[in-house]
């Protein structure tokens, strides 16, 4: 299975339009690399190409990368469709760049579908789409020989969704197994709390791509301003936004000491995330403990 890292930054990117914290600063002055909003490609085949989520950035990553560049027909392109986690922003309006593709197929959980509603409605009047339940029970196969399962692993909502939204189906990880080879990935771009349904999907890895947005629980409020900046970021609400943090004693980090075996990459970095700087003590401690932080473009093999 071929893996594309296409961006590897939380919603904004890095740096973010309006920010002015140290990270965006020196990613401006080209001290830093920039990253694009979080999306991945997989093949079975180099042939048939599925997204996971479509990040705004979209178009910008798939020009790109040649493996996803249209052709030989003039209207003939690799990319078959695209598997949604959830129905956050940063993760779904890309499917706009994609509108007007002939034939593709969108899979995504029950609550994701129905917000989405109103999209979908848009979307089918350039090209009718396939959009299909992500946690049928025994999975689905992918043309290129890739077995794909969807697991919930979060029941946050994205802001923009008014009313009750409490479901547990909001947010899924996959588990994606090509049939030739046995390798499997895990992608878990968000990620609230760690839960046995991870450590058991981890068990059978070969590689996981997992949540790294934020390196520690409060670094939203603790942001260091740029030289003449406005200051810190503020942290209202950083609990409640769905993800994780690397760092601490009920941190992903210490839950991945429990899974040595598979290779572990962060992707979805936040703007605020030390990670990002490849000089800091939070990127030393993390690769010191076997799990990697990848630039945007990097391709592997699982």
């Amino acid at each position: 299975m071929k893996v594309v890292l296409l961006g590897t930054a939380a919603g904004g990117g890095f740096p973010q339009w309006n920010c002015a914290c140290a990270l965006c600063a020196a990613a401006r002055d080209g001290k830093l690399p920039a990253r694009t909003q979080e999306c991945a490609a997989i093949s079975g085949n180099s042939r048939d190409w599925w997204l996971l989520n479509a990040s705004p950035d979209i178009r910008t990553q798939l020009i790109g990368t040649p493996a996803l560049a249209p052709g030989p027909g003039s209207r003939d392109t690799p990319v078959r469709g695209v598997l949604l986690t959830d129905a956050e922003a940063d993760h779904a309006m890309g499917l706009t760049i994609l509108r007007g593709g002939t034939g593709l197929k969108v899979y995504a959980a029950p609550p994701v579908l129905a917000t989405l509603a109103p999209l979908r409605a848009l979307l089918d009047r350039y090209a009718p789409w396939q959009w299909t339940d992500n946690l049928t029970e025994g999975g689905f196969v992918l043309p290129g020989g890739l077995v794909v399962s969807a697991h919930p692993v979060g029941s946050k909502a994205p802001k923009y969704v008014s009313g009750p939204g409490a479901d547990a189906r909001w947010v899924t990880a996959y588990r994606i197994e090509d049939l030739a080879t046995g390798g499997v990935l895990v992608y878990a771009p968000c990620l609230g709390a760690w839960t046995p349904v991870l450590d058991a999907l981890l068990a059978t890895a070969t590689c996981v791509l997992l949540d790294g947005t934020f390196y520690t629980a409060d670094e939203m409020g603790t942001a260091a301003p740029a030289a003449g900046g406005q200051g810190g970021i503020p942290s209202d609400g950083q609990a409640a936004m769905g993800h994780l943090p690397v760092s601490g004693a009920h941190g992903s980090l210490a839950a991945l000491a429990r899974h040595p075996g598979p290779r572990r990459i962060y992707t979805h970095l936040n703007n605020t995330n030390p990670l990002l700087d490849r000089a800091s003590d939070a990127h030393a401690r993390v690769t010191g403990a076997g799990a990697e932080v990848l630039p945007d473009g990097a391709e592997f093999v699982v």
